[in-house]
């Protein structure tokens, strides 16, 4: 499915001047159509997974228990 800039900025939450400025960067490919650059919406899936996994991590590390305090006292 291809998007257009605007719906690319309103799929990815992000203004659409980032959008045009990652397309003139040839960081986002696009298709011109003579009118307009047309974007594939397939390739931010693995960006989103991505992100889905590093959530993850952050969750798994920020869930962990905090270990006890041992109190290593040097008794010389």
């Amino acid at each position: 499915m291809y998007l257009t800039i605007k719906e690319t900025a309103e799929y990815l939450s992000m203004p659409e001047a980032v959008v045009e400025s990652l397309v003139q960067q040839n960081k986002i490919r696009t298709i011109f159509d003579g009118n307009q650059h047309l974007i594939n919406k397939e390739q931010f899936n693995t960006h989103f997974e991505q992100l889905e996994k590093y959530k993850k991590m952050v969750e798994e590390y920020l869930s962990e228990p905090i270990p006890e305090d041992w109190d290593a006292k040097d008794e010389d």
